[in-house]
C-alpha cells in the first residue's frame, strides 16, 4: 500500500497519542505525592512514613508531602484520602486500628475494604506496658497488677480502636481489673505518651517505637511485653506469656494503602517502588533502630494479612462487647 504525504499527515496526530499515553503512565508520579497520615506527628505510624516517604522522594524525584490528618479514631484521614482522586498521588498510613474500626465504628463514612486496597505492610511492633518511672512505685508487673486490682488507674490510649486501647482491654479482662480501670482515649500516641510522663494518666500498652526513647531516658519503666519473645531494644523486660499472661499477646504493624480505583499499572508501580524504599538498607536500620520488624511484604500478603486482620478483631470486639469511649 502507498501512502502519499497526506495520508502520513493524517495519520501522525493519532499516532502521537499512543506515545504520550505510555509517556503519562511511566512519569508517575506526575505531580508531589500526600502521604497522609492519620495521627499526629511523633507516632509510630508517622514515624514509619516519614521514613518510606523521604525513600520514595529520592526515587520518584518527586516530592512526598506527609500530611498529618489525626481525629476521628483514624477516620478523618483515612476519609480524606478516599475522597482523593484515584490516581495514586495520595497515600493512606495505616495500622491495627483501621482493621478493627471496620467492626468498632458504626456507620463509617465509607468501606474500608471496598474503598481502600493495600500497598505494602511495612513493618510490625510489640506493644510495651509502661509506667510513669517517678511517680509510680511499680517496679514489676505483679506490683502492678495488684495496684489494677486495688485503687482506680487511667489507662491512656492514641484512640479508641487503637491497638493500645484493644491493649487495655485485654489488660482489664486477663488480670480482673475491670471497671477499675478508666479508658482515656487520645488522638495518638506522642499526646499520650507525653501526658503519662507528666503524671496525667497511670499507665499504657504502648506501641514500642512511641515510648522507647522516653524508656531509655528513664522516664518510663517498662513491666511486660507483648510479643511472644523479648526484644532486642528491651531485653530485660519479659514477655506477657513468661508472665503469665497469654491472653495479652498482641502485635502492632503499619501499612500503606491507597485507593481502590488506582489504576492496575500505577499500583504495580507503588508496589515496586514501596518496597524498595523499605528494603533500603539506610530505612531497615532506621526503623530497626527505632523499634520495628521491618516486613516489606507484596501487595498479595499484604491484602491477605489486612483482610485476616480485620476478621480476627472483628471476632474479638463482638466477643468482647469493646465499645468507643
Amino acid at each position: 500500500m502507498m501512502f502519499n504525504r497526506r495520508n502520513l499527515l493524517a495519520a501522525a496526530p493519532a499516532a502521537a497519542l499512543l506515545p504520550a499515553a505510555s509517556r503519562a503512565q511511566a512519569a508517575f508520579p506526575s505531580q508531589n505525592v500526600r502521604y497522609i497520615v492519620p495521627f499526629p506527628p511523633g507516632g509510630l505510624t508517622d514515624i514509619m512514613a516519614r521514613l518510606v516517604g523521604a525513600k520514595l522522594s529520592e526515587i520518584w524525584g518527586k516530592p512526598v508531602v506527609i500530611e498529618n490528618r489525626p481525629g476521628g479514631s483514624a477516620q478523618i484521614g483515612a476519609d480524606a484520602a478516599v475522597k482523593s482522586p484515584p490516581d495514586g498521588h495520595t497515600l493512606l498510613a495505616i495500622t491495627m486500628t483501621h482493621t478493627v474500626n471496620a467492626t468498632l465504628i458504626p456507620n463509617p463514612p465509607f468501606d474500608f475494604r471496598r474503598d481502600l486496597t493495600t500497598i505494602s505492610v511495612l513493618g510490625s511492633l510489640p506493644l510495651v506496658v509502661v509506667v510513669n518511672a517517678e511517680k509510680n512505685p511499680a517496679r514489676d508487673f505483679a506490683a502492678f497488677v495488684q495496684q489494677a486490682r486495688t485503687r482506680q488507674l487511667n489507662g491512656g490510649s492514641s484512640g479508641n480502636g487503637s491497638p493500645p486501647h484493644l491493649g487495655l482491654e485485654l489488660f482489664r479482662r486477663a488480670t480482673g481489673a475491670g471497671d477499675r480501670i478508666a479508658h482515656v482515649p487520645y488522638r495518638g500516641g506522642a499526646p499520650v505518651i507525653t501526658d503519662l510522663v507528666a503524671g496525667n494518666i497511670d499507665f499504657v500498652v504502648a506501641n514500642l517505637p512511641e515510648c522507647i526513647g522516653q524508656v531509655r531516658a528513664g522516664m518510663l519503666r517498662p513491666l511486660a511485653i507483648t510479643s511472644a519473645a523479648r526484644h532486642a531494644l528491651l531485653p530485660d523486660v519479659p514477655t506477657v506469656k513468661e508472665l503469665g499472661q497469654p491472653g495479652l499477646e498482641m502485635t502492632n504493624w503499619t501499612a500503606v494503602m491507597a485507593h481502590s480505583a488506582v489504576p492496575a499499572p500505577v499500583l504495580a508501580q507503588l508496589e515496586r517502588d514501596t518496597l524498595r524504599a523499605i528494603r533500603d538498607p539506610g530505612v531497615t536500620r532506621r526503623a530497626e533502630e527505632g523499634g520495628f520488624t521491618v516486613e516489606g511484604w507484596d501487595r498479595a500478603r499484604s491484602l491477605a494479612h489486612v483482610t485476616a486482620e480485620t476478621e480476627r478483631w472483628a471476632r474479638l470486639i463482638q466477643e468482647a462487647g469493646l465499645r468507643v469511649d
